[in-house]
């Protein structure tokens, strides 16, 4: 376990995380156990490091030492050392780090840990408190469980992307969810890997995949199938089992309108001027069945006039509704930045540089980080971190001697007294 940081904190302060992992699932739930407050230590190749520092463009920075934002945005609250772990040298820094952590995360193909002698078991042979977290594309067994995964490979696979866009135009989400879900599926296990450590005192692996990460979050489009017999398709902007549920275009935009029971529908109907009583939109499932007709006559009224105009009356009467932003948009929204879901921290090449923050608060006492870092630049911290291990290694070693000779000093004495009871017993004349 690392020494507190007074700089950290956090309910996972004083935790160490070994990030061994690449890309994005991996990074990102070592990210998010660093915004929890644990010191993230992430261990790259000397040449090159971490493959997504060449993901672009868009590159920042000066030409000779370019910066990818990919990079920047699932690596924050971390520090970078690089050892190429085929190698004796590298092997022994990660186990010397391993008998101090709490945590390892990779996300590896399967199998390439254990060629390098680095499988789990033996990660947790040198620690047997170790929790590994293991991210695999498909699962780390099973017919296809030695692919190799990525995120748009895993939407395709997994169904999700058969249940967005049109009907008939299978379409991926803007953002990799697959990876993303699989980071945050991830730390869910490590943390009660962690609580249960707390009774047991034994380490745990943890695994998941970017397959089982989508398939979890099918909720209701997974029952329409395996319980009412009914295959999913895409429905656009519009949602299957909801009436009005999506997409409006008014006269400048577009709004979102979001009537999930009975009187919302009737408010709707109300501000809109349409009649609740049709026969064609009576109940949510007659409105479902009807969804073209419904939606054609509201978009009808909305073109009428503006996303604010439309927002405003829907508003008033208690129908949730919104708009839909660009993302300059978003970071420049108030509410988003009262949230705390934006972020400065000062990187070392760029400066001062603006990031999406910690999806959480914590309003009780000192939980949550109230100092981010920006993203490592590669082996930035390769003097301080080996300065750490060696200081730490060198404390413990004096703690050992000091234990040893309190010990053989309490043996000393203790056989003194045990010779001295033993001349008392003979001259004892009771006996």
């Amino acid at each position: 376990m690392s020494e507190s940081d007074p700089d950290r904190n956090g309910p996972l302060d004083g935790r160490l995380v070994i990030d061994l992992s690449h890309a994005l699932a991996g990074p990102h739930a070592a990210m998010m156990l660093g915004d929890l407050g644990a010191r993230v230590i992430k261990v790259e190749l000397p040449d090159g490091g971490d493959e997504t520092r060449g993901w672009g463009p868009p590159f920042v920075g000066p030409p000779q030492a370019p910066e990818s934002t990919y990079f920047l945005s699932c690596n924050r609250n971390k520090e970078s050392v690089t050892a190429d772990l085929a190698g004796e040298e590298g092997r022994d820094l990660l186990r010397r780090l391993v008998r101090r952590a709490d945590v390892l995360v990779e996300n590896f193909r399967p199998g390439s840990l254990d060629r390098l002698g680095l499988s789990p078991k033996q990660l947790r042979a040198w620690n047997p408190g170790l929790i590994v977290l293991s991210i695999s594309g498909f699962g780390h067994d099973g017919p296809h469980g030695d692919r190799a995964g990525y995120d748009q490979i895993a939407q395709g696979e997994a169904g999700l992307m058969s249940l967005t866009g049109a009907p008939g135009s299978p379409t991926k989400v803007g953002t990799p969810v697959a990876d993303l879900l699989a980071g945050i599926f991830g730390v869910v296990g490590v943390l009660a890997a962690l609580l249960e450590r707390g009774t047991s005192g034994r380490g745990q692996i943890v695994r998941t995949s970017l397959l089982s990460s989508v398939v979890g979050i099918h909720s209701f489009q997974g029952t329409r199938w395996t319980v009412a017999g009914q295959l999913p398709e895409g429905s656009g902007n519009q949602h299957p089992s909801i009436a009005p549920y999506g997409l409006f275009p008014c006269s400048d935009g577009h709004i979102q309108v979001a009537a999930g029971s009975e009187p919302l529908w009737r408010s709707v109907a109300a501000v809109t001027g349409l009649d609740p009583r049709d026969p064609r939109y009576a109940a949510n499932a007659d409105r479902v069945r009807n969804h073209a007709a419904l939606t054609a006559d509201l978009e009808a009224v909305f073109a009428r006039d503006t996303c604010a105009a439309w927002s405003s009356r829907l508003d008033e009467a208690g129908v949730p509704v919104g708009r839909v932003r660009a993302l300059d948009e978003v970071y420049a929204w108030e509410q988003t930045r009262q949230q705390g879901l934006v972020i400065e921290v000062g990187h070392p090449v760029l400066g001062p540089i603006t990031l999406p923050g910690p999806p959480w608060r914590f309003e009780d006492g000192d939980a949550g980080r109230d100092r981010h870092t920006a993203p490592p630049t590669l082996g930035q911290h390769d003097a301080s971190v080996r300065a750490w291990l060696a200081q730490a290694e060198a404390d413990d070693a004096q703690a050992d001697d000091a234990e040893a000779h309190a010990a053989e000093a309490d043996g000393g004495e203790a056989e003194s007294d045990r010779i001295a009871a033993g001349h008392g017993a003979a001259d004892d004349p009771g006996r």
